[in-house]
């Protein structure tokens, strides 16, 4: 989409979209556009509250013009959300040429408004049908001739470009987390890292299952064990070109392709959504891949262990005790508790031979986490309090939320075992995501700044953009505004 930044407002624009939030000046905004359109005041503020979301269409002569409601007091999450579901719902009233005019209601923060702009008008494009054998009509917006012209009395460029770019990222994700698993195996995810680092100049190194065995990460290959299909281990470097970073960041991702639960075998009624249980290597690959494309000036470690979690007569049982790359053994209660015994392999080789400063995983871990928290956060663990506020903050300026929950030491009981280092699941129905992020304690070395981010409810959801649960490649926009920050302070 071709970008363009105007500072005074286009009367020759054929259509035009105007954000307007619930602010003081609402009623005399509405009553200038009234006049100007030639209707009845009253009529705009009745029909018109700008709650977020809401539409108002009118058309004089050949201009079409959209109001679109912010709610009260929007950040950029509300703005984007706001910008997406419009980009969406009208697809069909749109055209290749669209103008945003935010002069008429002019933002308290120009840069943050024109990013969330562009990146919810572009994801509003977004299309899930990858594999239909019929394509949909292709949305105006993501034409080979489309345009988007914002219309601001500050310099917005470089944010909206940065939007546009997030949102490129974003797509690419979801088309990854939404492709079934037979479309996607572990080294399909390793050919993306590939490409993308290809594309966007940092380091790739994918493993095939004999450096996997040589190298000795054992809990990878344990659960690999059921899958017709060989293990993968992604593991790419983003260096800055130019100055020294700050520091280093290593983030690490939970890559199951598919997930049966194993022997413990999951039920029948939801399985298929397991195809999302790559959730979080997907936010790190992405997150890699926007870091490197926007050019952040911080050294980056991407970590992702890929597997499937299959059944046959080679599977990993319930009881047995398996080795991990760290050394400790580990006594497996339950074989639906993988992604943890995969982390483990990742989070222990990331700070072994990177070092990393800060070390943050990802994984879509525990249906304790959704019981918690339902869809609208990640549950949050760390050992470091800057940290946990830091990602918090990131979070709620994003729309990404997370929410921190204790690591006591109590809760060690839940992963003691009487025959092994450690065992991956407490047996009983309590404490679920508690326990997995006391078990991923166990294999960051000590790690004086570690954070674990459960993202099983937020990762894969519903949402208007699709029928069924669909990817939302939550944490990647949460990860690209802490890197920032992380640089920036």
């Amino acid at each position: 989409m071709k970008l363009s930044i105007k500072d005074t407002q286009d009367l020759n624009a054929d259509t035009t979209l105007i954000p307007l939030d619930q602010n003081s000046a609402l009623p005399e905004t509405l009553n200038r556009l009234a006049v100007a359109w030639g209707i009845a005041p009253a009529i705009l503020h009745k029909e018109f509250k700008a709650d977020n979301s809401e539409v108002f269409a009118h058309r004089k002569g050949e201009a079409r013009y959209f109001l679109l409601g912010l709610g009260k007091d929007p950040g950029y999450a509300e703005t984007l959300r706001a910008c997406r579901s419009f980009s969406h719902k009208f697809k069909q009233k749109l055209n290749a040429q669209l103008t945003v005019d935010l002069l008429t209601c002019p933002p308290r923060n120009p840069e943050q408004a024109a990013e969330a702009v562009a990146n919810g008008l572009l994801l509003g494009t977004y299309q899930i049908g990858a594999f239909k054998s019929e394509k949909t009509e292709e949305h105006p917006l993501a034409s080979a001739d489309a345009a988007l012209t914002l219309v601001s009395g500050e310099n917005i460029a470089k944010a909206a470009r940065t939007g546009m770019a997030v949102a490129e990222t974003q797509m690419r994700i979801f088309d990854l987390v939404n492709a079934p698993s037979n479309k996607k195996l572990p080294t399909d995810l390793g050919a993306w890292a590939i490409e993308s680092g290809r594309t966007y100049g940092y380091r790739v190194e994918v493993w095939d299952k004999k450096k996997i065995v040589d190298t000795g990460l054992h809990a990878l290959l344990a659960v690999n064990q059921g899958s017709a299909f060989p293990p993968a281990f992604i593991i790419m470097e983003y260096v800055p070109e130019g100055g020294s970073p700050k520091g280093k960041i290593a983030v690490v991702g939970k890559g199951v392709t598919f997930d049966t639960g194993g022997l413990s075998i999951k039920p029948a009624a939801n399985m298929h959504l397991m195809k999302s249980d790559m959730g979080g290597a997907a936010a790190v690959l992405g997150a890699m891949e926007t870091a490197a494309k926007l050019k952040l000036p911080v050294h980056l470690i991407g970590i992702v262990p890929s597997t499937e979690n299959s059944v046959d007569a080679l599977a990993v049982k319930p009881s047995d005790v398996i080795d991990s790359y760290s050394g400790k053994t580990i006594e497996v209660i339950d074989t639906d508790a993988e992604g943890r015994l995969i982390l483990a392999d990742g989070l222990f080789y990331a700070v072994r031979h990177f070092q990393p400063d800060i070390l943050i995983d990802l994984a879509t871990l525990t249906g304790s986490a959704v019981r918690t928290f339902g869809y609208h956060a990640a549950a949050l663990f760390a050992n470091n309090d800057a940290l946990a506020e830091q990602l918090t903050k990131a979070g709620d300026k994003v729309g990404e939320r997370v929410w921190r929950l204790p690591i006591w030491d109590v809760y060690k009981e839940d992963i003691k075992s009487d025959i092994a280092d450690v065992r991956n699941y407490s047996g009983r129905p309590t404490a679920g995501a508690i326990g997995a992020a006391k078990f991923l304690e166990a294999f960051i070395d000590n790690h004086p700044a570690w954070a674990h981010l459960d993202i099983a409810g937020v990762a894969f959801n519903d949402s208007e953009f699709a029928t069924q649960k669909s990817a939302t490649a939550f944490g990647i926009r949460l990860l690209i505004e802490y890197f920032e920050n992380f640089a920036n302070n």
